[in-house]
């Protein structure tokens, strides 16, 4: 199959040869032609399957076969999880609309809203957004919503988790009735399913892969290794592998910061990319990754959804998440488009219980290796460390088997641009972003 067999427009098909791509992915053999017929689509897409293209080609070929009217509206709407993959997204829409007369416009938190503004003023046909600033400039009445056609939610999975479903609901109550709606997550969960049903009008179902399988492309390993001799190690195999680009995960933002001085110390080039950090250092953090000025960044989850690394070869879980499913988004950034990865993961006594449930979910046995002069403590409990203890603020909470990601509300303030849910204070911090 072509890209000319979807049915999308000559300037489309040329910007799509410019980007150098020749065949369609999976999710986007499948979910471009449903967007094109004018259905709403709930898709399943593991990150780096070329989802972004899935519903961002078909929404520009839409907006292209109607003339803009003389001031603009915004026509089609895009809401992601994170500043870093509303940047991205951004990016991808100005390559692929290069030859269409479509204006498009990135706004989140974190940095002076007054340009964004300006923009929008302007006019524009797409925007994409972050929840909490886009409510923001709504009720400040900077932007109208009115005239939306289409709804993109990128990354619902992650949404829910930081505990979007409150903005989610209000922004869509703002949009007109009619309209499109897209919905693409990492699963198929039960609240991803919940949310569909609120927002999507009889969806068209498009699933390309196994939910939480891992790529065949990556090499993935072990290191059983003390929970104090996590640090020489990694800087041993950085080191004596002479890796140049490295993503490397924490559990919370201060661990970040201090992993990354004692990169430094040891003569890494690295950074750290988290929620603490400023829009403006985590752009430049991610630009020296990209450029290889930058060997090593190391990142919290939800800093790091929306970096798209391309040809990524390693991926480092400094300490494993606890939720197991954030194993698969983890490397899932490497071995992307047919090219091999490696991933591995640190893992000491107290985080044995999280190796078993991201074996179990994977359905794979992971390879162990010990080095020497790093062995595991034997005597160090497998207890998983409790909540409160060594977690810092970055770390989300582990979730009761009871408990829905919808309502946990976790790690709100990481992600960028997200609103405070809480009842007594659902404004005070918006600004702030």
């Amino acid at each position: 199959m072509s890209f000319t067999s979807l049915g999308l427009s000559k300037s489309l098909l040329k910007a799509i040869d410019k980007q150098g791509y020749t065949t369609p992915s999976p999710i986007q053999a499948k979910a471009i032609p449903q967007i094109l017929k004018g259905n709403d689509v709930l898709a399943s897409a593991q990150t780096g399957t070329g989802k972004t293209a899935g519903f961002t080609l078909p929404m520009l070929h839409k907006l292209s076969q109607t003339q803009p009217e003389r001031r603009r509206a915004i026509r089609a709407l895009i809401l992601t999880p994170t500043r870093e993959l509303a940047a991205q997204v951004h990016a991808n829409v100005k390559a692929y609309s290069e030859f269409l007369d479509i204006r498009s416009t990135v706004i989140f938190g974190g940095v002076n809203q007054r340009p964004q503004v300006a923009t929008i003023r302007n006019g524009v046909d797409v925007l994409i957004a972050t929840p909490g600033r886009l409510l923001d400039l709504q009720n400040q009445g900077l932007l109208s919503l009115s005239k939306v056609e289409i709804l993109v939610l990128d990354e619902a999975d992650r949404m829910l988790d930081m505990g979007f479903l409150r903005d989610i609901k209000k922004i869509t109550s703002l949009l007109p009735k009619r309209r499109q709606s897209l919905l693409f997550s990492a699963t198929f969960s039960k609240e991803i399913k919940s949310l569909a049903g609120e927002f999507l009008y009889n969806p068209v179902m498009v699933e390309t892969a196994t939910e939480n399988s891992t790529v065949d492309a990556i090499d993935q390993k072990v290191y059983r290794v003390a929970k104090t001799s996590k640090t020489g190690l990694i800087i041993k195999l950085i080191s004596d592998g002479d890796w140049k680009q490295v993503l490397v995960f924490t559990r919370t933002k201060h661990g970040a910061n201090r992993l990354c001085k004692k990169m430094e110390q040891a003569r890494i080039s690295a950074a750290a990319i988290h929620g603490n950090k400023s829009q403006g250092a985590r752009t430049k953090a991610l630009a020296g990754f990209k450029n290889g000025s930058i060997r090593v960044l190391v990142a919290t989850d939800i800093a790091a959804r929306g970096i798209d690394i391309p040809l990524l070869p390693h991926v480092i879980n400094f300490e494993l998440p606890n939720i197991s499913e954030d194993y698969v988004h983890r490397i899932g950034r490497t071995g992307r488009a047919g090219a091999n990865g490696q991933a591995i993961s640190l893992v000491s006594a107290d985080e044995t219980s999280y190796l078993k449930s991201i074996e179990k979910l994977t359905g794979l046995k992971l390879p162990v290796e010990i080095v020497p002069g790093f062995e595991p403590d034997p005597n160090a409990s497998t207890e998983p460390i409790k909540q409160g203890q060594g977690q810092g603020r970055g770390r989300r909470p582990q979730r009761s088997s009871g408990q829905s990601k919808s309502s946990s509300g976790r790690n709100r303030n990481s992600g960028g641009g997200s609103s405070n849910q809480n009842s007594r204070g659902g404004n005070r911090n918006r600004n702030r972003r």
